[in-house]
């Protein structure tokens, strides 16, 4: 793993702190960039946004879809965790902390907008970082793809009606329309530009290893702009944030217990259910994470354009990033210490053949 990424909650913080020097010091810049928009949605952080989702969408192969019935306890159980589960208890975390335990810690008539960042955090899993995770507890990488490639066509569907069917519920107003231009420009358009990319990359290849030593190498030299990307947004959020945060320190606390309950809990049900129907620890692991981390990119581009870059919603899923790297470090560590709780590992999932050319 990258010193950037196993460092990434440093870097967070570190941009958390830019951002609020940002928001003391050019207080005029800050107000400029946050005029720089259209129905709801920021030019400045849009292109930041692709900067960061486009790097995983290359990665997302649809072919590994066609091996779907291999193995599929892994996939029933990813699937299970991520759109029958997840998104409903990250609410109903939501609507108990924010409207109960720590309503006499915040702003009166906030609370909706706390818990509609938790749901959009929730409502996303995720598509990148699961392929680092399983990297470091020795997954299989290609049923790793299939359970991610499967997840993102769940999303383009799915997330949309869900999100809107949640806040809803906790009686925020829906704007149909922000939320699914949300979803075609942060989910379908950056999903298709990495198709497009992949066929690009891989259409004069020989076999199926040269092609993904083509895709890799073109992911790892744009993989940094999705890291900047990342840093920039954060830095923007909090400048736009700072004065809120500074007066109110105790608000990044209160909306990191709600995230870590909801993520050590995930991961209990996903990784507890693997062990009791005898999935082996290469997939019992990465669908554990799968079920635990989220599409934090998906859910920072989605709160700025439905509650805007200074809304309480956006700081609660940039929340998310700070808390998220720490704690699935500490899951993969504690899942490289349970594997002897797993029946012995299966071969890896076959990838798909391709014909030799001439």
């Amino acid at each position: 793993m990258p010193i950037f990424e196993r460092y990434l909650s440093i870097w967070v913080a570190l941009a958390i702190a830019a951002g609020l020097a940002l928001g003391q010091i050019a207080p005029a810049l800050v107000n400029f960039l946050a005029s720089l928009e259209y129905g709801s949605i920021n030019f400045v952080v849009a292109v930041l946004i692709w900067f960061m989702v486009y790097p995983m969408m290359v990665g997302v192969d649809f072919t590994s879809l066609k091996r779907v019935h291999e193995r599929p306890k892994g996939l029933i159980i990813t699937l299970t965790v991520n759109w029958l589960i997840k998104p409903f208890t990250m609410a109903a975390l939501g609507v108990l902390f924010f409207e109960f335990v720590f309503a006499p810690f915040i702003e009166p008539g906030t609370a909706g907008q706390y818990i509609a960042g938790m749901i959009l955090l929730g409502a996303a899993p995720c598509t990148a970082m699961v392929f680092v995770w399983s990297q470091l507890t020795r997954g299989d990488p290609n049923y790793t793809l299939v359970q991610v490639s499967l997840n993102d066509v769940i999303m383009i569907f799915a997330f949309a009606p869900i999100v809107a069917f949640l806040l809803g519920v906790t009686d925020i107003t829906v704007p149909w329309e922000t939320l699914v231009l949300s979803v075609v420009l942060y989910i379908v358009v950056p999903l298709t530009a990495g198709v497009i990319t992949r066929l690009y990359l891989t259409r004069s290849v020989r076999n199926v290893a040269q092609g993904e030593a083509a895709v890799g190498a073109f992911t790892a030299r744009v993989k940094p702009f999705s890291i900047i990307g990342l840093l920039a947004t954060v830095v923007l959020l909090f400048g736009f944030q700072g004065e809120v945060i500074l007066d109110r320190p105790l608000i990044i606390l209160l909306i990191a217990i709600p995230l870590l309950i909801q993520s050590y809990g995930m991961f209990a049900v996903a990784y507890w259910a693997a062990k009791a129907w005898r999935v082996p620890h290469n997939v019992a692991a990465p669908c554990a994470m799968i079920g635990t981390s989220n599409f934090f990119e998906l859910a920072v581009a989605v709160a700025i354009g439905l509650f805007g870059l200074n809304s309480i919603a956006a700081l609660v899923t940039v929340v998310g990033v700070l808390v998220e790297v720490p704690v699935m470090l500490s899951l993969v560590w504690f899942a490289n210490r349970t594997r002897h709780w797993f029946p012995a590992e299966e071969t890896p999932i076959r990838a798909p053949r391709r014909k030799e050319q001439n």
